[in-house]
């Protein structure tokens, strides 16, 4: 469920309430600082709108060209709700890290490096597995090759990526191995 919290804006709160069974979104009021942290914090997917730019918080549609259609103002509050679950989509919390699906970037610390498709793969398979991945099972997943071929592919790449993240995070235990095959810690 999307929810939209209106802040310190209560005849924008009132309008829209009354439009609610039309729209495909949770409404919320919040008029002070406070209680608006706390929504944010409580709601996982949510949309402010403020009258002004809040500073630290993210997700807010600042409403500057007042007066606005009723109409244009749902368009808007749809569009950013789009936005909001395709970045959503896009970005995968792992650890310490944020992998960036759209730019193919693994972040931390204000770092943050390039990643190929391979390399975005191979982490979110280990990410999922519940368990050490072997080699085999790496080949056959993530590059769709076949138990028989003999090749070095996964272990050169492997080495590769834990290298980048060692360089860049100083981190030499994002990918292990084991006896069983290769995990994120």
């Amino acid at each position: 469920m999307q929810n939209l919290i209106i802040y310190n804006c209560k005849s924008l709160y009132v309008i829209l309430e009354e439009i609610s069974s039309d729209l495909n979104f949770k409404i919320n009021f919040v008029n002070d600082e406070n209680s608006l942290n706390k929504k944010i914090t409580e709601l996982k997917n949510c949309l402010i709108i403020s009258s002004k730019k809040l500073l630290d918080v993210n997700n807010t549609l600042v409403l500057y060209d007042l007066p606005i259609k009723v109409s244009k103002l749902i368009e808007k509050i749809n569009t950013e709700f789009l936005k909001l679950q395709y970045n959503n989509q896009s970005e995968i919390k792992l650890n310490n890290y944020i992998i960036n699906l759209n730019s193919r970037e693994i972040l931390a610390k204000s770092k943050k490096i390039k990643l190929t498709e391979k390399e975005i793969r191979t982490i979110i398979y280990l990410s999922k597995a519940q368990k050490p991945v072997d080699i085999n099972e790496l080949q056959k997943k993530v590059w769709s090759y076949q138990n028989e071929i003999e090749t070095h592919t996964v272990e050169t790449h492997i080495y590769r990526l834990r290298k980048k993240i060692l360089d860049t995070f100083n981190d030499n235990k994002f990918i292990v191995s084991e006896k069983t095959g290769y995990r994120i810690k």
